[in-house]
């Protein structure tokens, strides 16, 4: 059953190259990557090794801590590549894979002929709250969440993105509810409304010694694959676009694609470098993997983060504008009424009446250095959930874990901050911080 909630405060970033609703089939990129850094608290154990044969589904990866976690092959093929980081740290199990046979799709919705499990290929898919990581097979959620709505700039409109794949999704959540009460939810209001901890938030509040379990809602719909048909195929359908990006539209391909071909087809400047080249921060254009607010950047023949669903092509902001905050600025973007063009943004009651809303080509300038962190009110106008953000992130940077506690941090995963980060005058990495916080509360509760 659907549920819906409303949220008022948060804001809508006018970014401009919002994605064409025109679908291009992908699924024929041959090369694809497993990264182990993209999957919170996960310690990864190498399975395989170069020019080892695996089928999809294969588990590549283990979790150190808990071998039941793994981290399966998205196609067959061979492993071409491991890709090491600073001190050995694995960073990506790359794989060649065999071109994709797309088969029939399944019409039914029941009975599931898979058992969902923690050995199932699509286990990783279930992500826990509070810290973000897998889920753990051991606890008992208080419920599974699934979000029908993506609010972040430029994210693919779900309902677009599974449209034909509605039996699956129902066979997925089917298989969820074994576990918890599963509740699929569509938020109205501005970003984050969309975001997973707002409508945990808004309905059930994460306590200390509490977790919930959450899904990706085109997850849910490789989940009821997966229980329908034993086949591991993880879709996705990607919004790629941005202001730097020549024609934005959507891409079907696997998690983990490389995105060396999407990206020859998109980038305006095609003097991006490859992934071998050590000029990555003077490039003009930057591609993030996920949301422009909280995604990844990446190289142009990058992969797909495990978890994202979009791609952002965003012009480089290494140029100084002349006298700064002393022009006008009709055309920048201005939350606090900065620039002319702030004092000219229509009220939000007639915002609807609009036929067409104003979009911006941002860039990646933060407009200033960092400076003191003061307060200022302006959080509280984009921060839908009922704790003090100001005072939790202060708690986070002197290390108050009681305070943290007190303030909420079990309720809240970087991403809820990215908002916050954006409209900061101070310009200070919020989502860093809170991730450091969390981070050191998941190794106390491990430990």
């Amino acid at each position: 059953m659907t549920e819906t909630i409303k949220i008022k405060k948060g804001l809508d970033i006018p970014l401009d190259g919002a994605a064409e609703r025109h679908i291009v089939d992908a699924r024929t990129i041959e090369r694809y990557a497993v990264k182990p850094p993209d999957v919170v608290g996960f310690m990864p154990r190498l399975l395989v090794a170069e020019g080892d044969t695996v089928t999809a589904g294969q588990p590549l990866v283990a979790d150190k801590h808990d071998p039941r976690l793994t981290l399966p092959s998205p196609v067959s093929g061979t492993v071409e590549a491991i890709v090491r980081g600073e001190k050995r740290k694995l960073m990506e199990v790359v794989v060649v894979g065999e071109r994709l046979k797309v088969k029939g799709e399944t019409t039914q919705v029941s009975p599931l002929t898979s058992h969902l499990s923690p050995q199932s290929p699509v286990w990783w898919m279930l992500k826990e709250r509070p810290f973000g990581t897998i889920a753990n097979p051991d606890h008992q959620p208080k419920g599974i969440y699934i979000s029908l709505r993506d609010t972040n700039p430029l994210a693919p409109d779900l309902e677009f993105a599974l449209q034909g794949r509605e039996h699956e999704f129902e066979a997925g959540v089917k298989a969820l509810e074994a576990f918890a009460p599963v509740h699929c939810v569509r938020a109205e209001g501005p970003h984050p409304a969309g975001n997973i901890g707002t409508i945990v938030a808004a309905l059930d509040p994460i306590n200390k010694g509490e977790c919930v379990w959450t899904v990706n809602a085109q997850d849910v719909a490789n989940i009821g694959r997966w229980c329908l048909t034993g086949e591991y195929r993880p879709e996705r359908v990607v919004a790629v676009g941005g202001p730097a990006a020549k024609a934005p539209h959507y891409y079907r391909l696997l998690c983990g694609a490389c995105l060396q071909r999407i990206c020859d087809t998109q980038l305006i400047d095609t003097s991006y470098p490859s992934l071998a080249s050590p000029t990555i921060l003077t490039s003009p254009i930057r591609i993030i993997s996920g949301s422009v607010l909280s995604g990844t950047q990446i190289t142009a023949n990058g992969f797909l983060g495990m978890y994202d669903q979009q791609v952002c092509l965003i012009e480089e902001g290494d140029q100084y504008d002349f006298m700064g905050w002393l022009m006008p600025g009709l055309k920048k973007y201005s939350f606090s009424y900065t620039f002319l063009s702030g004092m000219l943004r229509p009220f939000k009651a007639l915002e609807p009446m609009m036929p067409i809303k104003p979009t911006y080509s941002f860039n990646t300038n933060v407009h200033g250095s960092v400076r003191p962190f003061l307060f200022t009110g302006s959080f509280e106008r984009v921060f839908p959930f009922d704790i003090y953000p100001l005072q939790l992130i202060k708690a986070c940077i002197v290390g108050d874990v009681e305070l943290q506690e007190k303030l909420g941090i079990y309720e809240v995963e970087p991403e809820d901050f990215a908002l916050c980060e954006f409209i900061d005058p101070s310009k200070t990495e919020i989502q860093t911080i809170i991730r450091e916080a969390l981070e050191v509360l998941r190794k106390e509760a491990t430990a």
